[in-house]
């Protein structure tokens, strides 16, 4: 399964993104508009890391890339989470970027949020849209497939 994270609102203080699941014919998975909206994310601030920008710790968003995605637990939150890898650098950087509920950019440190977007700076029932992707991750898993997640 691939997921096809497109940031759409670069604030100074949050990030807003919506999340499409790209859809499969005959174990492929199309390019270019054969995509299907699920919800909305927010994220902490958006940083051009490739024109010299630096990590904040705790308040900036991961850089644009593919990561993989599997479900772990979390101590933190005492439940199975989504949870992104890459390679060497960002596992470093950047470990233990998860996908989880919250509503405001002070429920993230670099994590990205799942729900709707129907206030300003917000998502909204994120631990319904957690859910329903925890639940989409899973059957693909099921199915013997590898879970992507593609950040733009």
């Amino acid at each position: 399964m691939e997921l096809i994270l497109e940031r759409i609102a670069k604030r100074k203080t949050y990030t807003i993104g919506r999340i499409y699941i790209q859809r499969r014919v005959d174990d492929e998975y199309l390019a270019g508009t054969e995509k299907e909206y699920f919800c909305d994310t927010l994220e902490p601030t958006w940083r051009d890391y490739e024109h010299g920008a630096y990590k904040v710790k705790g308040r900036s968003a991961i850089p644009e890339g593919r990561y993989a995605v599997v479900i772990s637990y979390s101590p933190k939150f005492k439940q199975w989470l989504p949870i992104l890898l890459g390679g060497p650098e960002f596992n470093r950087k950047w470990q233990g970027i998860r996908i989880h509920a919250g509503n405001t950019a002070a429920d993230t440190e670099g994590c990205i949020l799942v729900g709707k977007n129907r206030e300003v700076g917000k998502v909204l029932d994120s631990r319904i849209w957690l859910h329903r992707l925890k639940q989409k991750i899973v059957e693909a898993k099921d199915k013997g497939e590898a879970v992507w997640i593609t950040i733009k």
